[in-house]
């Protein structure tokens, strides 16, 4: 009976590390994504200033945009193109920039990035909401993540805005070549109208 009890025990441990995982899983993914997405105009920076005179940090250190043309504009060394960088390259880049401009000898750059990056949908789907975007998202799993088309959807024009422009889409057509399926960008709005039949 005491070997049973025991054994119970182990099984239980292993049964809630194993239920831990998804959690533990889903947190590593978004980091990394988080980490690999690059940067695009609009997007709001943290950024951190370490290794220079105490002064110097609160000059530097702050909150920045990346402007219309990809950059931001920081103290004592002007403009550092951003858009289409990860954030680490960012990092690298501002730290070079004090450096060779013969500002900081060593400086520690942090730079992190706010990503409130949603996908919007609305309509036909079970569950209307906002989708957090990660550099894999695509129609169907944005479609997918809302609960999946109602019974009343019409799948055929399913309408993808993206910067004021308006694309239509027939799912039906997508689910019979999954590699059509479009890749979504932060800030699409999905709508899904009724079908009248």
């Amino acid at each position: 009976m005491k070997v049973n009890i025991e054994i119970l025990g182990i099984l239980a441990g292993r049964v809630a590390r194993v239920l831990a995982l998804p959690v533990l899983l889903s947190t590593s993914l978004s980091a990394i994504h988080a980490d690999d997405v690059a940067l695009r105009s609009g997007d709001q920076l943290s950024i951190r200033l370490a290794g220079v005179p105490s002064e110097d940090i609160n000059q530097v250190s702050g909150a920045y945009t990346v402007d219309g043309s990809g950059n931001i504009n920081l103290p004592y060394i002007g403009k550092i193109h951003a858009a289409g960088l990860r954030q680490a390259d960012v990092q690298n880049s501002i730290e070079n920039a004090y450096k060779v401009k013969g500002i900081y000898s060593s400086p520690i750059v942090t730079v992190s990035v706010q990503f409130d990056r949603l996908v919007d949908l609305e309509g036909d789907v079970r569950s209307p909401q906002r989708v957090r975007y990660t550099p894999d998202l695509t129609l169907l799993g944005a479609i997918s993540a809302a609960g999946g088309f109602t019974d009343f959807a019409d799948q055929t024009k399913v309408s993808i805005l993206r910067n004021g422009s308006r694309t239509f889409v027939n799912v039906k057509k997508v689910r019979q070549n999954v590699e059509a399926d479009p890749a979504l960008q932060p800030g699409d709005k999905i709508s899904v109208p009724r079908s009248f039949w």
